[in-house]
């Protein structure tokens, strides 16, 4: 088929039938808002499976996938040595609300594939990591005041949600209802990317902050990483005035390389917290960091953190066999030269077509910019680019067969399972939608 030959429309009329029925019970019909297409347009869809890397919608429909369940299905859908852990464990029994051996396994291996943590607590979700990470950081250096980055996402906690990416950037609602103005009052914003902004705020309440939280690679609006000495400037300062330095890798940990992007960029920060990846798919967080500041958790300290489901057998058979695909030689490289393949053959073809298009990558983790600028560092930059174009891109590459996040302001995955098949088949796609364009 020829760029500019008329793509068959799909049929999406279960989808959209289910989303009729999903409204009358489920608050706008989905149970997280980047799924309700509001940044998009259109009605969402509805998935029955997936294969490889591929999604199959319930009108039987299929995508090449570049969601990856937001990033933890780097193996791909239904790895065999993933379903094999499950199968296995399920014989065994679903949970038992006690502690089990696998929990130290994995605990062990996140120590020893992440040197800065020395202990690590299991949690059940990437919002629930973080939560706990910050109230353990201010536990231990008995301060209030926390610093975060705009356009980072660190789930729906109270006192992170102001200028927070990701979903918050789709529905046009950077801050929340019913999150109490006392907890923002104890957040401080600072621009991205922005070393000047970091010092002139430590030297000002340096002495009263307990914590700054960073994604490493920021994902939540769309992909930017830091630039030269951001992530070092952060460290400094955090050793200088006595602060916990955190950094939020749910998404970027074990998925941009084996280490976590603490290691792609040698900073070491006191305390990490983490998800996705070591759940395989399945609901699944950490924080862990140095011995010290690990040691205020309860049982052993003062710092009270929970939780019933909290190291489920299901989720740690998964994410075991995940962490022991990914440790093989040369996976992260292959993994990254693949995604870089992705991301010129996008440029070139958008170039091709004449739309001012911009791409970044870091490991299997990648963001493309409807934009002139010739690289994205800020921001303000972000939300200068073109959503409407981006809207229109994303169904042009829906309708060929290519499902990329509903979203302007979310990172992609590729996994293992995006072959040269695979990748062919979305630049030709691209190439039909660019053209479209």
């Amino acid at each position: 088929m020829s760029a500019t030959e008329a793509t068959p429309k799909k049929n999406h009329s279960r989808s959209a039938a289910l989303f009729e029925e999903a409204r009358h019970f489920i608050p706008g019909g989905v149970n997280s808002p980047v799924r309700a297409f509001r940044g998009v347009g259109g009605n969402p869809l509805f998935f029955q499976g997936g294969e490889g890397a591929w999604l199959i919608d319930e009108d039987n429909n299929r995508y090449i996938d570049y969601v990856g369940a937001w990033g933890p299905l780097i193996l791909g859908h239904r790895h065999p040595d993933v379903i094999a852990a499950l199968q296995a464990q399920l014989q065994l029994g679903l949970g038992y609300g006690a502690s089990t051996e696998a929990e130290i396994t994995i605990a062990k291996t996140i120590c020893s594939l992440v040197p800065s943590i020395e202990r690590v607590r299991l949690v059940t979700s990437g919002t629930e990591a973080t939560m706990s990470a910050i109230r353990v950081a201010r536990g231990f250096t008995r301060r209030d005041r926390i610093v975060k980055f705009e356009g980072c996402y660190h789930g729906h906690v109270d006192g992170l949600l102001v200028k927070a990416g990701s979903g918050a950037l789709t529905l046009g609602e950077p801050d929340s209802l019913g999150v109490p103005k006392a907890y923002t009052d104890l957040t401080h914003v600072l621009p991205y990317n922005d070393i000047d902004a970091l010092a002139a705020l430590f030297e000002k309440h340096g002495r009263e902050i307990a914590c700054v939280i960073v994604e490493p690679v920021a994902g939540n609006m769309n992909l930017v990483p830091p630039v030269p000495g951001f992530l070092e400037a952060m460290r400094q300062v955090c050793t200088q005035y006595g602060a916990v330095l955190i950094f939020d890798e749910v998404m970027t940990g074990f998925r941009v390389a084996l280490g976590g992007a603490q290691s792609h960029y040698q900073v070491t920060p006191d305390m990490t917290t983490l998800g996705k990846v070591i759940g395989g798919g399945l609901p699944v967080g950490a924080f862990g960091g140095r011995r010290e500041i690990m040691e205020m958790v309860a049982p052993l300290g003062p710092v009270y953190q929970a939780g019933t489901l909290a190291g489920s057998p299901l989720a740690v058979a998964a994410g075991m066999a995940m962490l022991k695909a990914i440790q093989a030689p040369g996976f992260h490289e292959a993994l990254s030269v693949r995604t870089q393949r992705l991301m010129k053959g996008l440029e070139e073809r958008a170039s091709a077509a004449g739309i001012p298009f911009t791409t970044h990558s870091v490991g299997g983790m990648f963001g493309c910019f409807f934009s002139t600028e010739d690289k994205i560092t800020r921001f303000e930059q972000v939300m200068a680019c073109n959503v409407e174009q981006f809207r229109k891109y994303f169904h042009l590459m829906l309708e060929r067969g290519v499902y990329l996040a509903p979203s302007a302001f979310e990172a992609g995955f590729v996994g293992t399972a995006h072959g040269d098949a695979e990748i062919d088949l979305t630049l030709d796609a691209a190439e039909q939608a660019f053209a479209a364009l």
